[in-house]
């Protein structure tokens, strides 16, 4: 059986991204394009609708791009026990109020038993200092959170 992964948006943006200027960004799309091809087929992948909303922001081709490359890719529910995580995650200072939606992207995972949360967010969602602070709320809320990593950090030699 394949491991369980939510896809978050930032990896959906970093795919359809036109080629870029900036070093960094460069590096991350290039990751990203490079792990969709070689290790998505060994996940069982899963989006929400949290991905769908945003994916629709800013460029229309960029997210008629981002959309076709998620299309067929299974949505979990926002349910009200994702809701409830979500702003358990905030309330308890995990995740800053203003990144509510990110706070909603870990709840979801969790809560949907994935085994991995794939981001290139590393403000609110990909980073050390507050990872502990996450998996330690989701876990008193009787969820076990997902191993949160980059498309770098989950490639095979």
């Amino acid at each position: 059986m394949k491991p369980k992964l939510y896809i978050e948006t930032s990896i959906v943006s970093y795919l359809t991204e036109k080629p870029s200027a900036d070093v960094r960004v460069a590096a991350n799309r290039d990751a990203t394009i490079e792990w969709w091809e070689a290790r998505a087929p060994a996940f069982e992948l899963f989006v929400s609708e949290f991905v769908l909303v945003e994916s629709t922001l800013g460029d229309s081709e960029a997210a008629d791009r981002g959309l076709g490359a998620i299309g067929s890719i299974p949505r979990l529910e926002a349910t009200e026990a994702v809701r409830s995580l979500g702003q358990t995650l905030i309330s308890e200072g995990a995740i800053p109020a203003k990144a509510e939606i990110d706070a909603y992207h870990i709840a979801i995972a969790a809560v949907h038993g994935m085994e991995y949360l794939l981001t290139w967010n590393c403000t609110h969602i990909a980073n050390a200092l507050i990872r502990a602070k996450i998996e330690s709320v989701c876990r008193r809320h009787g969820d076990e959170p997902p191993t949160i990593c980059t498309p770098q950090e989950l490639m095979e030699d």
